[in-house]
């Protein structure tokens, strides 16, 4: 193990980016969970291959290794590894109350309005006929609820992360060199988890665990690796390969929306690119994932001034606090959905609704984070 490793981890936390991006996330996660809302129009899958949950998971890894692998190397692999699973088990239990009442407030809501089509569209029609076994494929991961699969995906991977951080501490290069062996082979040999009542996870841990674990990679970086990757940035012509690929992408996504501008596109092309392959995480996805990260170190260091700007802060703060952000969210698109389609179909009201449900967001985690001080002043008086 490189002896200044636990120097350089350290020099890693307290980096805004990661919570302004995971704030970004959590925002644009919630407006694209909306269906049939407008302003979904304006979050990341609309202007290129990858959208906002490539940016949550790749985020979450590389906070995840900050976290807990200074921690790994400070008091071990055992106690880490406690910690790790004690994070799991919040997760998991953030999920099943989501999901009970989830389910229960679908359900109750089609029922009291005679709108039955809700529990198709958010994925739980099996609660009408298969009450307890809907409930227990749920418990088990394997129910498929809209909207609940980040977190489905997200408790997966942190339940391996132990022994991902393992590696990552001592062999890094092996450890990311065997995430990709596993990405390839599950996308060669169709490897991915079952669901209830069929078909299989919209989004593969075997595939998507690879930005997870690129996350982690990119954290536990040595000094030397970092310099390089600097070094390739100030290199005009990636940057430029960067931008034209970043390009190209959003030529071939709005191609498959404006079918006017798919006929200046070769079909080839489009064929190669749309659908865009989301189950499996498709490697120009991947691709596409890594040039906008590499424009956006670039573009805005770690002392951006940016950071000082009251508008960016709640978007920083809902980061902090992403798991509360995010299981409001989950409930506020739901509420959202409603309210559009039994309200009047006006563009104004699509901008309400989202506004609105940000809003909440960032008022929940201004909340939680408030909570978090309170419990800590009584021992900060005493000592």
């Amino acid at each position: 193990m490189h002896p200044s490793m636990k120097a350089e981890i350290a020099a890693r936390e307290g980096d805004l980016r990661l919570s302004l991006l995971l704030g970004i996330a959590v925002w644009f996660l919630f407006l694209d969970h909306v269906p049939h809302n407008a302003v979904s129009a304006l979050t990341l899958r609309n202007f290129g291959f990858s959208g906002a949950t490539d940016l949550f998971v790749f985020v979450g890894g590389y906070i995840a290794a900050i976290v807990y692998g200074k921690m790994m190397l400070e008091r071990g692999f055992v106690v880490t590894a406690t910690r790790i699973f004690r994070r799991v088990w919040q997760l998991y239990a953030a999920y099943v109350v989501l999901f009970v009442i989830y389910i229960n407030l679908i359900g109750y809501v089609a029922r009291k309005t005679a709108a039955p089509e809700i529990i198709h569209e958010f994925n739980i029609a099996g609660i009408l006929g298969h009450t307890i076994r809907t409930l227990i494929y749920g418990l088990l991961l394997q129910a498929k609820p809209l909207n609940l699969d980040v977190l489905q995906l997200f408790i997966v991977l942190m339940a391996f992360f132990p022994i991902v951080l393992f590696g990552m501490l001592r062999r890094p290069n092996l450890t990311a060199a065997g995430s990709i062996a596993l990405y390839l082979a599950a996308r060669l040999f169709d490897l991915n988890l079952s669901s209830f009542p069929e078909g299989h996870w919209y989004f593969n841990p075997f595939s998507w665990q690879l930005l997870f674990v690129l996350g982690a990679w990119f954290a536990s970086m040595s000094a030397k690796q970092m310099q390089t990757i600097r070094t390739l940035q100030e290199i005009s012509a990636l940057r430029i390969a960067a931008w034209a690929y970043l390009l190209f992408a959003l030529v071939v996504t709005a191609a498959g929306k404006f079918p006017q501008l798919a006929e200046f596109i070769p079909g080839s092309v489009l064929d190669a690119f749309l659908p865009n392959d989301k189950e499996n995480l498709a490697p120009y996805r991947v691709l596409h994932f890594l040039s906008m990260a590499f424009l956006f170190t670039f573009l805005v260091p770690r002392n951006w001034r940016g950071f000082q700007w009251p508008a960016l802060q709640p978007v920083v703060k809902c980061g902090e606090e992403w798991l509360a952000v995010f299981c409001g969210g989950v409930f506020l698109s739901f509420a959202g959905h409603f309210i559009l389609i039994t309200g009047p179909n006006l563009l104004a009201m699509h901008f309400l609704v989202s506004i609105a449900g940000i809003s909440i967001m960032a008022a929940v985690a201004y909340y939680v984070s408030w909570s978090k001080r309170q419990d800590y002043k009584p021992a900060l008086s005493t000592r």
